[in-house]
């Protein structure tokens, strides 16, 4: 069974956990492909399908939606599991989903979406970022739930060799 991974980062903290949740697939016995989502053409030859995307400004970034929009059919065909990654703080903030959470799920027929809390490192950021996370009190660190992610993926494969 073939699997692809892709994620849709702006730092890199989501391709992190792309690339755990890949890991943790690889070691189940599942063969995956982990390619961000402009490199995502078809997705012929994928049996199944895990999308994540960084949340910014409540909204996933262009390149997973687009990933969304342009292979709607090809993702309605295989199962499908999302995954969001942002929220930040313990508890992290903000506890909702981005709105367009529900509408993902309806046009790629996913089995499950998950939120993840992310990591703010403010030497990867840019000045306008940084000045965003200073007026909201954006708390600096890694918060991203390693064992949930595991624990999320591990599931993943055992839907998959059900």
């Amino acid at each position: 069974m073939r699997i692809l991974v892709s994620t849709a980062s702006k730092h890199g903290s989501t391709a992190e956990i792309g690339r755990e949740i890949a890991g943790v697939l690889t070691e189940a016995g599942l063969e995956v492909d982990v390619v961000a989502p402009d490199g995502v053409k078809s997705l012929d030859g994928y049996d199944a399908v895990v999308l994540g995307s960084a949340i910014y400004v409540g909204q996933w970034l262009a390149p997973a939606r687009d990933l969304v929009e342009r292979l709607a059919d090809e993702l309605t065909a295989r199962p499908v599991w999302l995954f969001s990654s942002g929220p930040i703080g313990d508890p992290p903030k903000p506890e909702e989903d981005p709105d367009e959470i529900a509408e993902l799920l309806e046009i790629t027929h996913a089995r499950a979406h998950v939120t993840f809390a992310g990591k703010v490192d403010r030497s990867e950021l840019g000045l306008g970022e940084k000045v965003i996370v200073a007026a909201v009190r954006t708390p600096e660190g890694d918060f991203r739930p390693w064992a949930d992610v595991r624990a999320w993926a591990t599931g993943i494969a055992e839907a998959l060799r059900a």
